[in-house]
């Protein structure tokens, strides 16, 4: 046993978190739903193969100019 483990301690946040899933358990499905609005999306290859296609390269100091 650790000489610095705190046994069983749960922070006042982690007890939040417990405390409000116990108090509405739809609350993660709703989670999952929003998440899939805007992150989990398939994205085609022919989408990815035109987004590398279209990158420009960035010189090493982008706010170095050239003129003297």
């Amino acid at each position: 046993m650790s000489f610095f483990r705190r046994p069983d301690y749960r922070s006042d946040t982690t007890n939040f978190i417990n405390d409000l899933k116990k108090q509405k358990p739809e609350l993660e499905q709703q989670q999952l739903a929003g998440r899939a609005l805007l992150w989990d999306k398939n994205i085609s290859a022919e989408v990815w193969d035109d987004l590398r296609a279209g990158r420009v390269e960035q010189n090493s100091y982008v706010y170095q100019t050239n003129h003297s």
